[in-house]
Order: C-alpha cells, then structure tokens, then sequence
C-alpha cells in the first residue's frame, strides 16, 4: 500500500511515498481503508520532530481519519466490516496518510451520515479539542461570557459554534476577511484584530479560549474577570496571571475518543455543526499540503488528502 512516511525529521521535502506492507489489526484496533485524511498542523510538528508526541523514525503520517472498516482485530465488537467511520488513529497521531490505517477502536466513531468522507476526516481534532476548552476546561454555563482568540481558524470555528448554542456572549477575534463567516457562525461580536485590540471591546469575560498564542494570549489576562480561566492549545510559554486575580491558566492536548465523537456526530446529524473543509489534495501530492501548513496559499479551512478510489465520490 502507498503511505506517506518520513525516515527523517526536517522540511515537507522529507516525505515521501512508500509502498509498505499493509498492516493487520492487534487487539481492540481496526483496519480502516482511508477515503481521507486531515492534515493538521501537529503534523508539521512530527514532521520536524518538535512534538510532544515521540515516535519512532521511519513514521506514517497524519491522525484525522475518514474510511471504512476492512478488519478488525480481537476485542472489537462495536465496528463491523463495511463500517464508515471517523476519528484518530491513535495517541501517537500517526498512520492516517495512506491507503490503508490501524486505529484504535477506542479513537473511532461512526461517521456522521450527513458529512462527506472529506468533512468527516477535517473534523475530529480540532472540533475535539473545542468542545474540551469549552465544556470540559472552561465549564462553561449558559449565560457567560467567553472571548475566543482565532474564531476563524478551525478550532476557533468550532468553538464559536458550541459557545453560541451553550447559550454564552460570544467575543471573537479574526481577520476582517473572516468577519463575517465567524458572525454567520454564532459570534456575538467580532473583533477584527487587524484594525482593533480586543481589551477595547471585551471586558470581564468568564473564559478565553486561545488559539493564537504568544503576545495575545498574555494580553487575554487582562480582560478575565476574578476567578475565570484562560484555557489555551497553543504550546509555548504560559502567561501566570496576578496571584490575588485568581484566574486559572491551562495548557492541554486535545484527546479524541469515541464518546466525544459521538457527541459531536449527533451536533452534525441535527444540523447544529458545519465543517469546512480548505484544499483538497491527492494523497501523492501531501508534501504541498505541508507546504500550506508552513506557509504556501491555500483555501480557508481544513486541509484535507483524498486517498484512493475515494478521491472522486469522498
């Protein structure tokens, strides 16, 4: 089978595409046949060999996972062949860019009917990680108000969605290009940061949700009303807000599991959640989505490959 691999750390120009043998399930794992595969920018961290994450050299990359069910291993009762599903791979966030995967079955999810395999496999990272910064960090109530750094971006989109629909003020900053998309999605106000700083326009807000980082993120403190929380999935130096403020900081990776995706596929199948999905790519053309993530144009969204047969009807 084609995968995407790497054997050493560095530029997109590491990836190549081997033929390796097709791997068979070990115990509560599944096969999955990739229809697509989301490429996200925790990829271009393994890829350069700065993720949290350690695996091993040579690697398959990508964790974002759409396709059907070609096997699965002892101890699966709750997929069966011919299957459609979506979700991660596995904790190391590998093995997803190729035409066959191993997953694990607790990481997987049915596939929401009304979502593309394209969709579905832009999905479960970043809506995961939104849905834990909102509900499961921030424990947020109906009636609050949150600011939301990036709103734009793929986890912020997400997040403006479920804050809106939880019944939360929604401040969110992006790009005046962005403006009205992030609006359409729930937003109360959009704080176009280009042209405006949002401790203008925000003030004592229950919960931040950072998607940016840096600079902004240390600025975010000052806009936290007493014992709120700042809850942030950008790596990098964390800010320590004055001790007599008590508001809370918290860095954390996102964790998909078959629960979650559940509850986000009901969001999808009532018509509450839209995905977007950027650029679509072949499988064999990976190494220029890894330019994207690095830089290089590309459309507003997810970035997504194609894989195989599911290249035309995915």
């Amino acid at each position: 089978m084609k995968a995407a691999r790497i054997h050493q750390f560095g530029s997109p120009e590491v990836i190549v595409i081997d033929e390796v043998p097709c791997p068979r399930p070990a115990a509560e794992q599944v096969l999955v046949r990739v229809a697509s595969a989301g490429v996200g920018p925790w990829d271009a961290l393994i890829r350069e060999g700065k993720s949290v994450v350690k695996s091993p050299l040579p690697l398959t990359l990508g964790s974002d996972v759409s396709g059907v069910i070609e096997a699965v291993g002892p101890g699966v009762a709750q997929f069966r062949l011919g299957d459609e599903v979506y979700g991660v791979t596995n904790p190391e966030f590998i093995g997803a860019q190729a035409e066959f995967a191993l997953a694990s079955s607790k990481m997987l999810a049915l596939k929401p009917k009304h979502l593309s395999f394209r969709e579905a496999a832009s999905v479960p990272v970043v809506a995961v990680t939104a849905w834990q910064m909102l509900f499961e960090y921030g424990k947020v109530r109906s009636g609050q108000t949150v600011l939301i750094l990036g709103g734009g971006g793929n986890v912020g989109g997400y997040a403006v969605q479920l804050a809106s629909q939880a019944g939360l003020r929604v401040f969110a900053t992006c790009s005046g290009d962005d403006a009205q998309y992030v609006r359409s999605l729930g937003a109360t106000t959009v704080i176009d940061y280009e042209r405006e700083r949002f401790e203008e326009v925000a003030a004592a807000v229950d919960v931040v949700l950072d998607m940016v980082g840096g600079d902004t993120r240390e600025r975010s403190l000052r806009v936290i009303r007493p014992s709120g929380i700042l809850v942030s999935a950008v790596s990098g130096r964390m800010p320590k807000p004055d001790d007599l403020s008590k508001v809370s900081v918290v860095f954390f990776l996102a964790e998909v599991t078959a629960d979650r995706l559940c509850l986000l596929s009901k969001l999808f199948e009532q018509g509450k959640l839209i995905s977007r999905v950027g650029t679509v790519l072949p499988l064999e053309q990976v190494r220029a989505a890894h330019h994207m993530l690095d830089g290089a144009p590309h459309k507003r969204g997810k970035i997504v490959v194609s894989v195989g047969v599911y290249w035309q009807r995915a």
